[in-house]
């Protein structure tokens, strides 16, 4: 079975889903985070490794927001030890939105991701395969500068909107072509339509993600929308997206959250990457994870996740934490 929400609503135990690739450079000795976002073959020897060590059930190519900024022509800061980040703006005007060309699937570093997940299908015990992509809003404000792309939703909404619309025209096209390279599925991280009103994000963020779920979102092909921002009170705004898997970050009231969505919507999330993963103990890793597990109730239409991606320092010892505990009867 391909279909990844069939899958989950059908398990008799809970799946677990950490965004999780970075912390696997760890488990090869001389691999960096640049190595690994800008070379396929290195990037799915990382994740071979992360699947040998968890026998995770699901496998993610890298959660890299800059790579499909960079392929519109944004300039990309890469580092050997952090996730890459975009540097600048890429549109300043009217005249550079309109001049603002839609790369091809696969332009720039965003082939890297492709052809991971065709890597990534010979996996022993085929376990699901997952691209990773950013969201159309959070795209825009990337080549416009955040803080500009938030300011402009209120003073001069046509630019954004201009803007979203190219992005989500190379967005669709990178999402099929995951599909022809074998993935089951694509996480799209949408991350700054969190920082919108719940009205402002369902216009510009969910109105564009549902274009690209209409087109590619089917039973062997699923699209998660991940918002890390997103509060309780954005809960509706995200559900319009019509995605069939949304996934959030600490600031989401997880246990309402899986409340109030259909039982056929499932809901990821939520543990903090940084002071649960990072900061914390394999003790504490162990206590946040049963303490969520007992939050969601049972529910069927839950997975546990980590909030977001994990950062690259993210101790092995606690990631073993986690699984052991999702694992040892209690979800």
């Amino acid at each position: 079975m391909r279909d990844f929400v069939a899958f989950t609503l059908a398990r008799s135990h809970r799946l677990e889903l950490p965004i999780l690739t970075s912390p696997g450079t760890a488990l090869l000795p001389g691999v960096t985070v640049r190595q690994m976002v800008s070379d396929a073959e290195t990037q799915a020897a990382v994740v071979r490794a992360l699947h040998a060590r968890f026998q995770l059930p699901v496998v993610l190519s890298a959660m890299d927001l800059s790579a499909e900024a960079e392929a519109f022509g944004s300039e990309v800061q890469l580092s050997d030890n952090e996730v890459p980040t975009v540097v600048g703006r890429r549109v300043t005007s009217r005249e550079d939105v309109e001049r603002l060309a839609v790369p091809v699937p696969g332009a720039a570093r965003t082939g890297v991701a492709l052809e991971t997940v065709r890597r990534l299908r010979e996996l022993p015990g085929q376990p699901f395969v997952f691209g990773g992509m950013i969201g159309p809003f959070s795209l825009a404000a990337r080549l416009c500068g955040v803080s500009e792309a938030l300011g402009l939703t209120v003073e001069d909404p046509g630019w954004v909107h201009a803007v979203i619309d190219k992005a989500t025209a190379f967005l669709l096209a990178q999402a099929r072509a995951f599909r022809t390279a074998g993935a089951d599925g694509v996480v799209m991280a949408e991350p700054t339509a969190g920082l919108l009103s719940p009205r402002a994000l369902a216009d510009f963020s969910s109105a564009y993600v549902q274009r690209i779920a209409a087109a590619v979102d089917a039973p062997e092909f699923t699209v998660v929308l991940h918002n890390c921002a997103a509060k309780l009170l954005h809960l509706p705004a995200v559900l319009a997206a019509g995605t069939r898997v949304v996934h959030f970050g600490a600031p989401m009231d997880l246990p309402k959250a899986v409340e109030q969505v259909p039982a056929t919507t499932v809901v990821a999330g939520n543990l903090d990457p940084s002071r649960v993963f990072v900061q914390g103990t394999p003790e504490t890793v162990a206590t946040a994870t049963r303490e969520l597990l007992a939050a969601a109730g049972g529910r069927r239409n839950f997975v546990l996740s980590s909030g977001c991606d994990l950062p690259p320092p993210t101790p092995l010892a606690n990631l073993e934490a986690f699984f052991a505990t999702a694992r040892d009867g209690r979800g």
